[in-house]
């Protein structure tokens, strides 16, 4: 029996464990692991010391938070996504951009033929390759809205196993990306230079900087907006649900919040971002408590198939990114940006701008991010449904 029963106390626990996790990831040794993770982990331990139910003694709040809380959180990172401004990025770094989410798709198909399916990964092999497809397209809101349909969301093992994975490759491939346009332009010189001036420079690094910022003001008008976009948004995709079984609620939802991230008065909202980012954390720190160590612990054969897995999805991934790319005569440090867009994100593309010394890219790459954002819940659906119908042998 859990030490804290009253969904009060259980509630405060989970903020409490989003604090910690926020606090732990501004440390050296945590900085790569990143907050998400963290959580999970945190209230994972929270949860099989007995200080707050876990998987086997499921309270209300639990389902409340993955019925509501975690659907809206999704919406509301959509809502940032203003396609209209994929034009700033320019047509290579879009085009490239596709091409690799059309890599990250065929490897993943790939990869999981050769983990055998079902047989590597378990009954829930489908909705882990559409995961592993969503956040390689774009970021990991894509990765927790295929988790949230296929309800991998209270399998705490396997969804812990997929964001521990996810890490580790967003980490490694950081790396990758960083050495191959140095070594790519050495011998085949492709790097073209920029002419920007200091003011430019500066400019660019501080709106790009402004897209991903987790700091916003807000004021009350502005959250009473948001709270109600996202309660009409829940509640128009489970009314379409019901006259429309086959249309995923996710995809409606989906679709919904990147028309209205279209409008004007959509895009001047406050507090977008961290409410989304927040309602994410207490997500996750539900997975977390849905995780049993002892499990996850004796289960290093699952671990192992995953990276396995990756380690077979992502190098198909480059091979159409720089494969193609390089026969289009593509610069190389667009290529990488790119690469790292689908499989990284938004935030991780700027990073690896700075490192390459290209702040005419800052922007592009972060927009090529806001693009996978909007299309990874769409293919990561289409693969894991495609998924379904092989047969493994």
């Amino acid at each position: 029996m859990p030490f804290l029963q009253d969904p009060l106390a259980i509630l405060a626990v989970l903020m409490l464990n989003i604090v910690i996790s926020e606090q732990l990831a501004k440390l050296p040794y945590f900085r790569a692991v990143g907050t998400s993770l963290i959580v999970i982990i945190v209230t994972a331990i929270t949860a099989n010391l007995g200080l707050i139910p876990a998987s086997t003694n499921v309270p209300p709040i639990y389902d409340g938070i993955f019925t509501y809380l975690a659907p809206i959180s999704i919406f509301y990172l959509l809502l940032t996504v203003n396609l209209k401004g994929l034009k700033r990025a320019g047509a290579p770094m879009v085009i490239n951009f596709l091409i690799g989410a059309v890599g990250t798709m065929v490897g993943v198909i790939v990869a999981m033929r050769v983990v055998g399916g079902p047989k590597g990964l378990g009954p829930l092999f489908y909705a882990v390759g559409g995961m592993f497809t969503g956040t390689h397209t774009g970021g990991s809101s894509n990765l927790n809205a295929i988790a949230l349909h296929y309800g991998v969301n209270k399998a705490g093992n396997v969804y812990a196993a997929t964001i521990a994975t996810d890490n580790i490759v967003t980490a490694l491939w950081m790396g990758v990306t960083l050495v191959l346009p140095p070594l790519l332009n050495k011998y085949v010189p492709r790097r073209l230079t920029t002419t920007l001036t200091t003011d430019e420079t500066r400019r660019f690094e501080q709106e790009a900087n402004d897209q991903i910022s987790d700091v916003e003001t807000v004021n009350p008008q502005d959250l009473a907006v948001l709270i109600g976009l996202g309660v009409v948004a829940l509640y128009v995709a489970q009314l379409v649900a019901g006259y429309f079984p086959a249309i995923p609620k996710i995809l409606v939802q989906t679709t919904l919040a990147l028309i209205l991230a279209q409008l004007p008065l959509v895009q001047r909202l406050r507090g977008v971002r961290v409410v989304g980012i927040f309602c994410i954390y207490l997500f996750l720190a539900v997975i977390g408590a849905f995780c049993d160590l002892g499990v996850l612990a004796k289960d290093g054969q699952l671990a192992l198939t995953m990276l396995t897995f990756v380690s077979i999805s992502v190098p198909i991934h480059a091979l159409f990114q720089f494969g193609i790319g390089g026969l289009l005569k593509q610069d190389w440090d667009v290529l990488s940006i790119a690469s790292q867009a689908n499989i990284g994100g938004s935030a991780s593309c700027l990073a690896l701008s700075k490192s390459l010394n290209r702040p005419d890219l800052h922007l592009p790459g972060i927009l090529a991010g806001a693009l996978g954002n909007a299309i990874g819940t769409y293919c990561g659906l289409l693969v894991a449904e495609y998924l379904k119908t092989v047969t493994f042998g």
